[in-house]
């Protein structure tokens, strides 16, 4: 994989190569340029003795108190040590690295007043796999993710703690063992470490690429349990969607037609005339997901490449300007969106899911089992399904709407916009597991209905890697491996790579 060079140009795509895949990252030659015209305008101002926030000020409530020069540097210190107060579980290892990289990304935009050695030593720490321990909680998203970036901080400083090579040690103890020195802080850079957007979106980042894969496999599996169900194929029908033009409407029908082409099972019993809105609305269901998340895209999209600290350094103007960009409310926004978009895609999920484990609806032996009363069969794996989809509910109540004033007053109201984005990728993972139950039904109702050789080109394909990881159920058996199995061939983009090389991009 080549490596990245950041120029302040990141795409989602970007931060998952480096945030799973362990790309390596270097600094473009005209962003450091950048960097130390920024960085000399600090200097300059710190040495006339102007007053600026956060540089030769306190910081929030205290901006009205001037610092000395000789404190200047020690202020940035006590800024990250006091503002390390993070709770929780820590960020998982990917989701921390997407913050290193959100920050390095930002300040190489010239902005931030930071110089290009703190930055290095941002690369450098992904480059050789020290990552921060980051508690997951305490961020209000506004002014930014204050309290988890400084445990960010701290780790720059030689303090705290962090992972080297998976291993969780003192940070100058993982710093040491990469070979990497410690980054004392000069004028201006704690507030460019811990002031802004990175931690929210690059949760919000690697959620939007797990949600991508999960609307491609909802329409996988709803194609499947059409079969299954032997569903009218009309419903589908690209004349319906032109009467309705919402894009991802046409997307979803396209791809159901896309998958079940060729298929014995569609459309196959007389005098059937509609199906269960969970089959018959796949398309306008699915394809209202489908266009909240390019909206939610284009936002996240934007965030990543933004400078979200205070102030910001403009040397072409000579000004350094304090304002709001620190402010998560856009990001929050649509992680509440996403958040509603993903769960839909388990409910109506769910509903396929009893469509076929029960008798009086699907016409297959109950609970998808031959011998049932001796064994259970599926049954529980509706349990399951309907227990995430009532979580969802709770977690996709909108954090947004949830300000409360800190720092007496000054900060009047604040995004929740990390709690949002925790919540979209905990939603993200449940949704995950509902689809795996429903491939897994789908699979089994499938071989009930002896569909071998009759299936279309699309859902065969997908069928296949089902069963490349679960067998038929016949007698009852250990069935959360199964699960597992199945959830991981979602995550990890296997079903969905196998499926697009047969009937091209869904």
């Amino acid at each position: 994989m080549a490596e990245l060079v950041l120029s302040g140009h990141l795409d989602i795509e970007d931060v998952v190569d480096v945030a799973r895949g362990g790309r390596r990252v270097a600094i473009a030659a005209e962003a450091l340029d950048r960097v130390r015209q920024s960085r000399s305008l600090v200097e300059k101002l710190v040495s006339e003795r102007k007053v600026v926030y956060g540089v030769t000020t306190g910081f929030g409530k205290f901006a009205n108190v001037v610092i000395s020069s000789e404190d200047t540097r020690l202020l940035q210190r006590n800024l990250i040590v006091s503002h390390a107060t993070g709770v929780g579980a820590p960020l998982p290892a990917d989701q921390a690295r997407a913050v290193l990289l959100l920050r390095a990304n930002a300040l190489s935009r010239g902005h931030s007043g930071a110089r290009p050695e703190l930055i290095q030593t941002l690369v450098d720490m992904l480059n050789k796999d020290v990552v921060p321990v980051i508690p997951s909680k305490g961020s209000l998203g506004a002014s930014g993710d204050l309290a988890p970036l400084a445990h960010m901080a701290l780790t720059v400083i030689g303090e705290g703690e962090a992972y080297y090579k998976g291993k969780r040690m003192q940070s100058s103890e993982a710093l040491e063992k990469a070979g990497i020195s410690p980054c004392p802080l000069m004028e201006k850079e704690g507030l460019a470490l811990i002031n802004g957007t990175p931690v929210m979106t690059a949760i919000a980042a690697l959620a939007m690429y797990d949600a991508r894969i999960l609307l491609k496999t909802a329409d996988i599996a709803a194609s499947m349990t059409l079969e299954a169900l032997n569903g009218i194929g009309s419903a589908f029908d690209l004349r319906v969607s032109h009467t309705r033009p919402h894009a991802g409407q046409a997307v979803v029908a396209e791809n159901v037609l896309k998958l079940t082409r060729g298929s014995g099972m569609v459309s196959c019993v007389p005098g059937k005339v509609q199906d269960p809105y969970s089959l018959r609305c796949v398309p306008q269901v699915h394809g209202a997901s489908r266009d909240a998340f390019e909206h939610i895209w284009r936002t996240v999209s934007i965030e990543v490449n933004s400078v979200t600290d205070n102030p910001l350094v403009f040397p072409d103007d000579g000004d350094v300007i304090s304002a709001g960009n620190f402010h998560g409310q856009p990001v929050a926004l649509v992680m509440d969106y996403l958040k509603i978009a993903v769960s839909e895609i388990a409910d109506i999920s769910e509903r396929r899911i009893e469509q076929m484990v029960n008798p009086s609806l699907s016409g297959l032996p109950a609970f998808l089992t031959e011998h049932g009363g001796l064994n259970s069969g599926l049954m529980i794996t509706q349990y399951v399904a309907a227990s995430l989809v009532s979580e969802n509910k709770v977690l996709s109540h909108p954090a947004s709407v949830d300000s409360i004033p800190t720092s007496a007053n000054q900060e009047d109201h604040v995004s929740m916009g990390t709690i949002a984005a925790r919540q979209a990728m905990e939603i993200v993972a449940n949704v995950r597991n509902v689809l795996a139950i429903e491939l897994i039904c789908a699979a089994q109702a499938l071989d009930m209905r002896g569909c071998a050789g009759r299936m279309g080109k699309g859902t065969d394909a997908a069928y296949k890697v089902v069963r490349s990881a679960v067998q038929r159920l016949g007698e009852d058996r250990v069935m959360y491996k199964d699960l597992e199995a199945v959830a991981a061939l979602v995550e990890d983009g296997t079903l969905v790579d196998v499926v697009e090389s047969v009937v091209g991009e869904l």
